[in-house]
């Protein structure tokens, strides 16, 4: 099942050491009394000895927030912001660059964070929710947080700011994977799977395509999580480096941009540094001269020179200071040249696996998970990915605690569908080779397989592992509609018959060349349909669909605008394949799990009322919505949304004159 994106519900929770918090919670109200956490006590056991040796921490105090004489404690104060997340001692900077960058989807990090305050039911008690292998594990703690003095040993607010989500949140953490000590460095990777269930493509800078700001601008903006590392330098510690670069350190991405400079055009990335007020030094950081010389109409938005910990660089000094990149996703992003970024996966799940010591051997023994690829495809067409519970781990340990390989299966064994004979193992056979990356909990491997049967086989080193494996199979693309062209009379020159109408489109992008309704029409109905070939998008759809993603409000869509679009366009696909009852059919009754499958809709509420208004609205008379009209309604649900939040001062209402109004639904 692709985008198997899992539900925060409260029935599919799992309560971390059987705590529950409502009940915890309340039973302390009754009492009149402040919840006192056992399972993480207020002990040198939760912080571990790894930070206790090798951070001096003297009379060290474990107090709570409202004990600290800096005014009084708020839990958010003003909505979430990486800004909130100041580094402690803990060299936990994979862990907050990964949530650093979770802020910019403050929808999706509501969900984790949940609703909760000093003041409203306060009992000293909080909670939080991690994604672990296939499930979201809710851990309660208690809101005493270790300090030497009034100084916080780890994550603090930011001066001013008496704002303690972050610290508190840096808490639950270490209990899920057992101390303060577990986040003593760790990998980006681990933590960008645990906030968001995701799949992470790592992205080599020192071979990385030649639109790599494209890739990550369009990432940032449709709320995939992006961020980069440093290699080490001399030490085995993170340093400060003479360019103001942290060696050894992870950083959040939140934005990327091309602008105009002197005589040509600059590529620049904008990075923000957990630590909050140590930044790169080199062009285009704060208070560097390439800001003074530019004239680009944007920079009143996009330069402010603050002490932040946030800065802008080149593209090419990025290049050169920084190992990797990761962009955590719900679905893979594959970066092989002359690929449509159109694609569709499918994903297969095995949850709660375990394997038992000591396995390997390749004599049939070993756990093994059969699979098919349909059709050739170009670049990598399949994706494994393991993911390990913490519980498995031992404190120190490496390498990762599973192996795996990739077989091929011979027509003769086909026959087999769950499990092959130990004589598939006898005969000496050679694994699939692909391109991998291993961190502490996770192990993924992208693959170019022709069409076939394979095997993974797993094994364990040494004790029983429960894992959960994610194998990732994209789809053929399916072209509709042949006889239905683009409209491509301003792209100069002539195109060769076998170039894709894809490819037509982004150099027709390239010559900063707009589209307005009637070629979206022609693109959409070419490139994204799915189901009944009648079911076409009609230019009226695609009208409206232009005045809810046309963001300057001119009538056409830019390169960046219809990124935005496109891959709204994918995340309807692939929800529409996944919840349709048969071929192409999808009933009214099936909106309700389609909001909710629907990941750009996180956070969005809807009464049973507007929900059968919109069933009215979208279905046609024998209750059935049709591919175009789902896409209408997910895009204008969701920009209706975010037009309140963005309008509204609490939360609750917002206020608009008459002619606010109109603008705001008469072009939409």
């Amino acid at each position: 099942m692709a985008h198997d994106t899992a539900s925060l519900e409260e029935t599919s929770v799992v309560k971390f050491k059987n705590q529950d918090f409502r009940f915890l919670r309340d039973r302390c109200l009754s009492r009149g009394q402040l919840f006192i956490d056992d399972t993480f006590p207020a002990e040198a056991s939760s912080i571990g000895q790894k930070l206790l040796m090798g951070k001096r921490l003297p009379k060290l105090e474990w107090k709570r927030p409202q004990d600290l004489s800096f005014g009084p404690p708020y839990f958010i104060l003003e909505g979430v912001s990486r800004f909130d997340i100041q580094q402690g001692r803990a060299g936990d900077c994979w862990f907050l660059a990964a949530l650093g960058s979770l802020t910019q989807n403050p929808q999706c990090l509501q969900k984790i964070l949940m609703n909760q305050s000093f003041s409203y039911q306060y009992a000293g008690i909080f909670h939080f929710r991690f994604w672990q292998c296939g499930q979201w594990v809710e851990v309660v703690i208690d809101d005493r947080l270790p300090v030497v003095g009034n100084n916080f040993c780890f994550v603090h607010p930011r001066r001013g700011n008496q704002e303690f989500w972050p610290c508190l949140m840096e808490k639950a953490y270490a209990k899920l994977l057992g101390s303060y000590s577990q986040l003593h460095y760790g990998y980006l990777p681990d933590a960008l799977v645990d906030l968001t269930g995701g799949v992470v493509t790592r992205i080599n800078l020192h071979s990385s395509p030649s639109d790599l700001l494209m890739v990550v601008k369009t990432a940032v903006q449709t709320g995939s999580m992006v961020a980069c590392a440093t290699p080490k330098w001399l030490t085995e510690e993170s340093e400060v480096m003479e360019n103001g670069l942290v060696s050894q350190h992870a950083y959040t991405v939140t934005g990327a941009e091309k602008i105009q400079y002197r005589r040509g055009w600059e590529e620049i990335i904008r990075l923000w540094n957990p630590w909050g007020n140590t930044e790169w030094r080199g062009r285009w950081g704060d208070g560097s001269q390439e800001w003074w010389e530019i004239h680009d109409s944007r920079k009143s938005q996009l330069y402010e020179n603050k002490d932040d910990g946030e800065f802008w660089m080149s593209c090419r000094d990025f290049h050169e200071n920084f190992s990797c990149l990761y962009i955590c996703s719900q679905f893979p992003i594959t970066m092989d040249p002359g690929v449509t970024p159109n694609e569709s996966w499918r994903q297969m799940r095995f949850k709660n696996q375990v394997i038992s010591g000591n396995t390997a051997g390749g004599d049939g023994r070993d756990v093994q998970y059969l699979f098919d690829v349909q059709e050739p495809m170009d670049g990598n067409n399949v994706i494994v990915a393991f993911t390990v519970m913490p519980q498995s781990l031992k404190t120190e340990e490496w390498p990762f605690p599973l192996q795996f390989q990739v077989f091929k299966v011979d027509s003769q064994f086909q026959k087999f569908q769950k499990r092959l004979p130990p004589a598939f193992f006898s005969q000496f056979r050679d694994a699939a080779q692909g391109i991998d990356y291993v961190t502490k909990r996770n192990f993924t491997k992208s693959f170019h397989l022709s069409p076939g049967t394979y095997v993974v086989v797993a094994s364990a080193h040494g004790k029983e592992v429960e894992f959960l494996l994610r194998i990732f199979l994209k789809m053929p693309r399916k072209d509709r509609n042949p006889n239905s062209s683009f409209n491509l009379k301003a792209l100069k020159g002539s195109l060769s018959e076998n170039e894709s109408p894809k490819s037509s489109f982004h150099r027709y992008m390239d010559q900063g060349l707009d589209i307005d309704a009637s070629q979206l029409q022609s693109l959409l109905n070419q490139e994204y349909l799915i189901g009944p070939p009648g079911d076409t998008f009609s230019l009226d759809q695609c009208q409206s669909i232009m005045a809810l993603m046309d963001l300057k409000v001119n009538g056409r869509l830019d390169r960046e605008e219809f990124a935005r679009l496109q891959n709204r366009l994918i995340r309807c696909q692939h929800v529409f394949q996944n919840i349709q009852r048969s071929q192409g059919v999808l009933r009214s009754s099936d909106l309700w799990e389609v909001i909710e499958s629907t990941d750009f809709l996180s956070g969005v509420l809807l009464s049973k009322e507007l929900l059968s208004r919109m069933t009215l609205r979208y279905s046609d008379s024998s209750g059935r919505l049709s591919f175009p009209s789902l896409v209408c309604f997910l895009i204008r649900l969701e920009t209706m949304s975010k037009a309140f939040r963005n309008l509204s001062k609490d939360g609750k209402g917002i206020y608009l004159t008459e002619m606010e109004w109109m603008n705001l639904v008469m072009y939409s």
